[in-house]
């Protein structure tokens, strides 16, 4: 039976920045975060002045004074890529209560400029590097847990430990992930058969989108496994991209949602856990807290797994794709790869996954729990086609049902959405 919040407010549109993945010109991350917002306004003809509610990861205060707002709910939260998750279903929960009506989840984030502008002034990434003097950073680096790569190499050998899963089983889930880039054009990795060489690019340019990127194109599974390692058994085609990303979402209730110019998409669940911080706290490598948002999730909606048409899942690395199927229920116990490698997840599959080619082929900005919002409303609203802006003939799925589900940290914390389709 569902819960009483559930279906009590809707996605009612999502959007991007004008230019993401490797802009020309850097744009700082609260131009990409204004780019989204006003595209998302244009798109539901909601105006900004009626926003009441500010959620994102650290930069509502910033937000709301540029936008000129003064909303009446203030949401920071900022636990990693599942923040925007979460910032839904505190969204849902705050227009359910009447609290709000129109709320706005937002993100601008400069993954890839912020790194490569540092010689001219932009300073360090935020959140770069680690003090090694911090005593959880001392334990943690004596056990080769060094940066994330590291620590998800650690979990990867786990499942392969465990349940005999392979590095080529893993790798199946890139091949099949790139497939749907092949049909995103604002993918960095998409690049269609017989377009020719990619041309010589500018130093520190490395593509992307329509431009076409030197490794761009579809791959195999020899592909990945002959792409160098970066932190044994992860190789450079088992990592996600790092890129620039502007994205926002607006989220009202039914009365609201019924006069916006675009179709509405019900959040039907929702649920948040976290199961550690420090990765040598988490008690099975193998199992996350998303089995727990999960329940919560499907509990509130009243529906299960086997009612799931459609997936987006945090895919940071492949082997975080892999067992957050798992613990999802779409797959058993260390048979998470086995969806990607029997090609249901594929195109033309009984479960699409990643339909706009995920954080290791379309975009990954360093939080990607955004972009996962952003194609799910785009497929349960019909409108991931869209004349080649987000996407190509064949990248729309039938799908009225959506498992979203975000990571944040290290296989830590987690935030599940069960999103469905106006009926």
């Amino acid at each position: 039976m569902p819960g009483e919040a559930s279906r009590a407010a809707a996605i009612v549109g999502a959007a991007e920045a004008n230019e993401i993945g490797y802009p020309a010109e850097p744009k700082s991350s609260l131009q990409l975060h204004m780019e989204a917002i006003k595209n998302v306004c244009d798109m539901t003809g909601i105006p900004i002045r009626d926003i009441d509610g500010i959620f994102s990861a650290g930069w509502s205060p910033q937000i709301a004074e540029y936008l000129g707002l003064h909303p009446k709910y203030i949401d920071t939260t900022a636990v990693g890529g599942c923040s925007f998750e979460m910032h839904v279903h505190h969204a849902l929960c705050a227009i359910h209560a009447g609290v709000i009506d129109v709320a706005l989840v937002s993100h601008g984030e400069m993954g890839w400029n912020a790194r490569n502008t540092r010689g001219r002034g932009a300073g360090p990434r935020f959140g770069a590097g680690a003090d090694p003097w911090d005593p959880a950073n001392q334990h943690t680096l004596a056990y080769g847990m060094g940066g994330a790569p590291t620590n998800y190499s650690h979990a990867m050998n786990r499942h392969m430990h465990r349940y005999g899963t392979t590095q080529e089983d893993f790798a199946e889930i890139a091949v099949v992930t790139r497939e749907w880039a092949q049909l995103n054009p604002r993918a960095v990795m998409y690049r269609k058969a017989g377009e020719g060489d990619i041309p010589a690019l500018p130093d520190g340019d490395p593509g992307g989108g329509k431009k076409g990127h030197p490794f761009g194109g579809p791959i195999t599974v020899d592909t990945v496994m002959n792409s160098r390692v970066i932190s044994w058994p992860l190789k450079l085609l088992d990592v996600c991209l790092v890129t620039d990303h502007g994205g926002a979402v607006l989220i009202t209730g039914p009365e609201r949602a019924a006069s916006a110019k675009t179709k509405p998409v019900w959040i039907a669940g929702a649920g948040e856990n976290i199961s550690h911080w420090n990765m040598l706290e988490m008690g099975d490598f193998t199992a996350t807290s998303a089995a727990r948002s999960a329940a919560a999730a499907y509990t509130m909606a009243g529906m299960g797994p086997e009612d799931m048409e459609l997936a987006m899942i945090y895919d940071s690395f492949t082997v975080t794709a892999g067992i957050t199927a798992e613990m999802l229920g779409l797959a058993p116990a260390g048979g998470g790869p086995a969806l990607w490698k029997d090609r249901h997840a594929a195109p033309g599959g009984r479960l699409p996954i990643n339909t706009n080619g995920g954080g290791l082929s379309f975009n990954h900005s360093g939080m990607y729990g955004m972009q996962l919002l952003v194609e799910a409303y785009r497929q349960l609203s019909g409108t991931a086609e869209d004349g080649g802006f987000s996407g190509d003939p064949g990248k729309q799925t039938s799908a009225r049902s959506c498992v979203v589900n975000g990571t944040g940290g290290s296989l830590s914390t987690t935030g599940t959405l069960v999103l469905v389709s106006d009926d």
